[in-house]
């Protein structure tokens, strides 16, 4: 498992390419339970982070963590983005 920095910039299509290393994504939140938060990444794919999000949780989160299967990230540090931001440019 390679979890050395920098982490790779992924969105859902290329999270598969990433399992077990240091990875980095935007996702836009759609739900936040107790341990994880799922969302849709920057190319509409839906994804799960598990951790500790920050109180309070904004709309939109960048997470770096480590990519544990082809839909879900452990998250190691959490940045809010705000409630709105650009998604369509990080796709691109």
């Amino acid at each position: 498992m390679d979890t050395s920095s920098p982490a790779a910039f992924v969105n859902g299509g290329l999270l598969p390419m990433h399992v077990g290393r240091k990875v980095r994504a935007v996702i836009q939140v759609t739900r936040s339970d107790a341990g994880s938060v799922m969302g849709k990444s920057t190319d509409g794919h839906q994804l799960v982070v598990k951790g500790s999000p920050p109180v309070p949780l904004t709309n939109y989160v960048e997470v770096i963590g480590v990519a544990e299967n082809d839909n879900s990230i452990q998250a190691e540090i959490w940045t809010n983005f705000g409630d709105s931001f650009g998604m369509p440019f990080c796709s691109k």
